[in-house]
């Protein structure tokens, strides 16, 4: 009589040939993941310098100094301290914002009223959910850092 089934070396194989297939598709995931998020951060900050081109005609009183100013109201109607511009995601209660492995804040706002801001984004993890950080200011120019922090001097093309 003879025994049905797989013998030990036949499922040592098969479990080998889908270990080799994971360990080649698992870090170009990564890879794509990283590349989404950081999509996502560039998105990120020219919508909040579209929010801030918009609050500072809404409020007549200069930019934002704060993404919670920028977000929606906790209650009630909108105001120069939650303009409803961004989502809550972005317009956290506080700074910084994470939002697609990102973390985001207004820094640097010059001048009563504000007149001049940038804006920073930065991965929560270097090298898994993000290479780059990136930088913006009130001209809508993007630059980036490839070391991940705020040291941002090559322009986005």
């Amino acid at each position: 009589m003879r025994s049905r089934g797989f013998s030990l070396i036949e499922v040592l194989i098969v479990v080998a040939i889908i270990l080799v297939i994971a360990a080649i598709a698992v870090p170009r995931f990564l890879n794509s993941r990283m590349a989404a998020n950081e999509a996502s951060a560039v998105s990120s900050i020219r919508q909040i310098n579209t929010a801030e081109t918009a609050y500072t005609i809404a409020y007549t009183s200069g930019y934002a100094d704060d993404l919670a100013k920028l977000g929606p109201p906790t209650s009630g109607a909108v105001d120069s301290a939650h303009a409803g511009l961004i989502d809550w995601v972005l317009g956290c209660a506080s700074q910084p914002c994470s939002k697609s492995g990102y973390q985001f804040a207004i820094v640097n706002a010059t001048g009563t009223p504000v007149v001049d801001y940038s804006i920073t984004g930065v991965p929560v993890s270097v090298g898994q959910t993000g290479r780059r950080g990136f930088c913006g200011n009130r001209s809508n120019n993007i630059s980036f850092d490839t070391a991940g922090g705020t040291n941002c001097t090559t322009p986005l093309q």
